[in-house]
């Protein structure tokens, strides 16, 4: 499938759009670092922001778990690797929030 040819302010505009989703992605993430957002709330929003986020990344996100436990995780839940937070079915979902009681 061919890329849509932009005009110089379309493509702008689809910058700007993406810097700003960025932005707020890593001010939640940020939030969900600091503990200031229950990991519950983050997954209970149903937008792109969040949506695509990749699972690996949000659990790195939280506090106390790294590179190593975060892979440990996704093995042990069953979650690919590439898994978005979108793409999280409800047994899944429910898995991952049972392994962080104290973030809801």
């Amino acid at each position: 499938m061919a890329l849509p040819v932009l005009t110089d302010v379309q493509r702008a505009d689809a910058l700007k759009k993406a810097a700003a989703v960025r932005r707020e992605r890593g001010e939640l993430l940020a939030q969900l670092k600091a503990g200031e957002l229950p990991l519950t709330v983050l997954l209970e929003r149903e937008d792109s922001v969040v949506g695509k986020v990749r699972v690996r990344r949000l659990l790195e996100s939280l506090p106390g778990i790294g590179s190593v436990r975060a892979g440990q995780l996704l093995a042990d839940l069953g979650i690919s690797e590439s898994r978005r937070v979108q793409g999280l079915g409800p047994a899944q979902r429910a898995r991952l929030l049972g392994q962080f009681p104290h973030q809801s």
